[in-house]
């Protein structure tokens, strides 16, 4: 039986200086857990876990509102990224519906106008989980063993970078999936959930759940660094399984 969790790293050393000896083992937890996972999970990584909670509850907020609401904040007709609200339509098999923010730059963004202070946290979130983002991109740099800011040149195009929140539609007796088993195309995704949990990842063909853990961010790698890698590394995900969870996801 496959392992019941995934790897928690502390990024904090990379944070402060000094702390070289903090900043290896974190690199060898990392790089060991993307060849056995392609997930991992990070903490102490300086987005405040007040932010965190405040943008699961306005989402959560949001998505209660009527069809009619949200619609109102659906995407522009002609606009290169589908940033605002949209669901997935009913024969598709992924049951959900999203919000999806690009960088606080771009022209494109359809903000709800509630609840109050949205747009604000959204934008904040999409600042931190940005600004992480470039340690990690990083840190994975050094795991894979590739020439010093590589992939900070590589995936240098910010404007590309999208932040999405999920609401999950409840299990019915013949459908289960918020998202079907998937693996992300980008170079990696953050991910982090509400209390009602529903994220689950793939090792050695057995799936395991990720219990929601307060604070904590997860990591997961995507098609781009598996490429770089000649697909040593792992990432497979899949979501949902009974449950009407609530994720914020940030595709850098």
């Amino acid at each position: 039986m496959a392992n019941s969790t995934i790897p928690t790293v502390d990024v904090s050393p990379f944070l402060k200086e000094g702390d070289e000896n903090g900043k290896k083992r974190a690199i060898e937890v990392i790089n060991q857990a993307c060849y056995e996972y392609g997930f991992f999970r990070i903490t102490n990584h300086g987005v405040p876990l007040g932010l965190m909670n405040q943008a699961l509850d306005m989402c959560k907020e949001f998505f209660e509102y009527p069809d009619e609401e949200k619609l109102k904040s659906g995407p522009r007709s002609g606009g290169l990224l589908p940033a605002g609200y949209n669901r997935q339509p009913p024969h598709s098999a992924d049951k959900n519906e999203y919000l999806v923010v690009c960088s606080p730059n771009s022209n494109v963004n359809v903000y709800p106008q509630n609840p109050p202070q949205f747009r604000k946290v959204l934008e904040d979130m999409f600042l931190k989980l940005t600004k992480m983002g470039l340690l990690v991109e990083s840190i994975l740099n050094e795991c894979l063993g590739l020439p010093p800011n590589f992939l900070e040149e590589y995936n240098s195009d910010r404007s590309w970078d999208l932040m999405v929140a999920h609401r999950y539609f409840p299990a019915t007796e013949t459908e289960n999936n918020g998202i079907a088993e998937h693996e992300d195309g980008n170079c990696f995704t953050f991910v982090f959930q509400d209390e009602v949990g529903g994220l689950e990842v793939c090792k050695n063909k057995e799936w395991i759940p990720l219990t929601p853990v307060q604070g904590t961010i997860v990591v997961n790698i995507g098609d781009v660094i598996q490429q770089q890698q000649n697909e040593e590394f792992n990432s497979q995900s899949g979501e949902n399984k009974g449950k009407k969870p609530m994720l914020v996801r940030l595709f850098l």
